[in-house]
């Protein structure tokens, strides 16, 4: 359930306006909703701050479409990933105003007020290859919150792509670092900046990337300090993570 409106909720008890059973009649469901294929955790943002999202690979369109439709009542917003074309189609059916990013697979929909977004997140892209996995972070972290910026095509093939942009990299308060091959450029980010860097191993490569396992061993191994490492094309864990640095630093601003 959504704070404000369980906040609501309880001040209608306290003045009287709602009695005490029509409340619970509104609380039966949570903090789980059972809709028989899926446990829906509606205490999600109530907990950490935002909805539970929904990882639509593997799900039915039918599926995709019930978990979003209990989100929505609940939330106002829902957030879901990896979504195929079948679910697409479906979602857009059900939902006509929600937007599909084709690219990241992402489709999404807040019917809330938008929100001031704060801070600042800087998502680096190494290759154009890598652009739906940096799309993915950078949906992410700006649905929670965060002013989020995209960086591509600044790999280490050609450094000075990058480091024409050091002042954007040293100005952000997370950086999100997504990288195929060799996965060397969160480890050159990490040098240049004072800023946690999630970095992000892509299944881009040829056959010895092994579908992105040598990208991430080498950027276990970076031996720059402050490299958090995410799995293997995961922009949403990063995304996420970020968004949550930066909303700490705007709260110590505050």
């Amino acid at each position: 359930m959504d704070p404000k409106k369980l906040e609501s909720l309880l001040r209608d008890v306290q003045t009287n306006a709602l009695s005490v059973d029509e409340a619970i009649s509104r609380l039966v469901h949570m903090p789980i909703r059972d809709v028989g294929h899926s446990q829906i955790d509606t205490h999600r943002e109530l907990r950490c701050g935002f909805p539970e999202a929904v990882f639509g690979a593997g799900k039915s369109a039918r599926e995709i479409v019930e978990i979003a439709t209990v989100l929505l009542a609940e939330h106002d917003r829902f957030f879901v990933t990896r979504v195929h074309d079948e679910g697409a189609e479906a979602m857009l059916q059900a939902f006509p105003n929600a937007e599909f990013h084709a690219r990241s697979r992402i489709l999404a929909l807040d019917q809330r007020p938008a929100p001031a977004l704060t801070g600042k997140v800087l998502v680096v892209a190494a290759g154009t290859s890598d652009g739906p996995v940096a799309e993915e972070a950078t949906l992410t972290a700006r649905a929670l919150g965060a002013d989020t910026e995209l960086l591509e095509d600044v790999g280490v093939a050609g450094i000075h792509r990058l480091l024409a942009h050091t002042e954007r990299l040293r100005a952000a308060r997370a950086l999100v670092v997504v990288a195929g091959m060799e996965g060397a450029l969160p480890s050159v980010v990490g040098g240049l900046v004072d800023r946690p860097v999630i970095a992000v191993p892509t299944s881009v490569g040829y056959g010895a990337s092994f579908g992105g396992v040598a990208a991430l061993l080498g950027m276990l191994n970076s031996c720059s300090a402050g490299v958090t490492v995410v799995n293997i094309d995961n922009g949403f864990g990063a995304g996420y993570a970020a968004a949550l640095i930066n909303r700490d630093y705007s709260s110590r601003e505050l």
